[in-house]
C-alpha cells in the first residue's frame, strides 16, 4: 500500500508508546474491563464519546477517573437525576450583588472527561444540554458560545436493569456516541484478586495511594490522534463499510439502520483500532471488531423482533457473517 505524500511522516511507535503507558498504568486500579478500557482509549484518540452500559459496582466510574488520571486530564462527574436541571451541567449567569456585575460561573461540563453518571435518569431537556457539547465542542448560554478545554470527552452511564424512572435517550443523541460498550461481571480470578486488593486495604477513591499516576499528556494524546488520522485505509474497505451501513438499512429485522454519521463514526472507530494494534492501515477485521459497540446503539430493530428475543448484536452479527469481506 503506497503512502499519500500530502500526509505528513508520523512515527507510530513513538505515538503508540505513551498510551500503551496509561493501558498499564490503568490495571493498577482496575482489575479486567480490558476490551472496555480500550474503548475508552479508542474514543479519545477519534474526539469520541462513550455510553457505558453496566449494572452498579462494576467499576465504571473507577474506569473513568483511572484514565483521566493517567493522561494528566481534568475529570468531573455529573450524577443526573429527575430535578437536575441544563444549567447544572453547562454552567449559569449569576450576578455579583458586591460588584453589581454579572458573572458566568461555568458547570462541569468545562472539563476534559466529563462522567455523566446514569445519563437516563434525568428528563429530556437536561439530556440535551450535552448535545452542543458533544457535537460542536462548545456550549452556548445566553446567546455566547464558549468553547470546551481540548480535548473533552463524555462518557456516560446507564443501567440496563432498573428502567423505572427513566428516560430512554432519543437516537440523535444515541447517535452522538461512538460506542455503546457493556460492562460485565469479572471472571472468576479476577473477582478473587478484587477482594484481595480491597483485602489489604484499597481504597477505589484514592488513586495516588494505588500508585497511579500521569504516565502520559495531552500533548501525547494529540500526537496519537495525529498517527490515527494518518492510519491508512485501502478503498475496498472504505466499500466494505458503506456495505455494511448500507445491509442495516435493508435488513429485514430493522426499522432504522446506520445513518453515514454511523457510517463515519465506524471509520474513525476501526482506524483507531488498528493504531491500538500498531498497524498502520485498517483491515477488515479491524471493522470487525468494532462493529458492535459502534453499531448496536444506531439500530431500531423492529418490534416483532424484539418480542422474539432479537437483539442489535445479534442482527449486526448476522450481517457481518453475509456481507462479502474484501480480499
Amino acid at each position: 500500500m503506497s503512502e499519500d505524500p500530502a500526509r505528513p511522516a508520523v512515527d507510530l511507535a513513538a505515538a503508540h508508546a505513551p498510551i500503551a503507558a496509561v493501558r498499564a498504568e490503568i490495571a493498577k486500579a482496575v482489575v479486567g474491563q480490558d476490551g472496555v478500557v480500550t474503548g475508552l482509549l479508542a474514543a479519545l484518540l477519534v474526539r469520541g464519546h462513550v455510553l457505558l452500559e453496566g449494572v452498579p459496582g462494576t467499576a465504571k466510574t473507577l474506569l473513568v477517573k483511572s484514565v483521566a488520571a493517567a493522561l494528566d486530564l481534568a475529570s468531573a462527574r455529573v450524577q443526573f437525576t429527575p430535578d437536575l436541571m441544563p444549567s447544572d451541567v453547562t454552567g449559569q449567569t449569576v450576578y455579583l450583588q458586591e460588584t453589581g456585575a454579572f458573572e458566568f460561573r461555568e458547570g462541569p461540563v468545562f472539563t476534559n472527561f466529563l462522567l455523566a453518571d446514569e445519563i437516563n435518569r434525568t428528563p429530556p431537556k437536561t439530556q440535551a444540554a450535552l448535545l452542543e457539547a458533544m457535537e460542536e465542542r462548545q456550549v452556548t448560554v445566553e446567546g455566547r458560545a464558549r468553547r470546551l478545554p481540548e480535548p473533552f470527552g463524555v462518557v456516560a452511564t446507564q443501567n440496563p436493569i432498573e428502567y423505572e424512572g427513566t428516560y430512554p435517550l432519543p437516537e440523535a443523541q444515541l447517535d452522538r456516541f461512538l460506542f455503546k460498550l457493556t460492562v460485565g461481571y469479572p471472571d472468576v480470578a479476577q473477582e478473587r484478586d478484587v477482594l484481595a486488593r480491597h483485602h489489604a486495604g484499597m481504597d477505589p477513591h484514592d488513586l495516588a495511594a494505588l500508585g497511579l499516576t500521569a504516565v502520559a499528556t495531552p500533548d501525547d494524546l494529540l500526537a496519537a490522534r495525529r498517527a490515527v488520522d494518518a492510519v491508512e485505509v485501502d478503498d475496498r474497505v472504505l466499500a466494505y463499510l458503506v456495505d455494511l451501513a448500507r445491509a442495516t438499512r435493508e435488513s429485514p429485522s430493522v426499522v432504522l439502520g446506520v445513518s453515514p454519521r454511523g457510517a463515519t463514526m465506524l471509520l474513525r472507530a476501526a482506524k483507531a483500532w488498528a493504531f491500538l494494534s500498531e498497524r498502520p492501515f485498517v483491515t477488515p477485521d479491524e471493522v470487525k471488531a468494532v462493529a458492535l459497540p459502534t453499531l448496536r446503539h444506531r439500530l431500531q430493530l423492529r418490534p416483532e423482533v424484539e418480542l422474539e428475543g432479537g437483539t442489535a448484536d445479534g442482527v449486526l452479527r448476522g450481517l457481518l457473517d453475509a456481507v462479502a469481506v474484501p480480499r
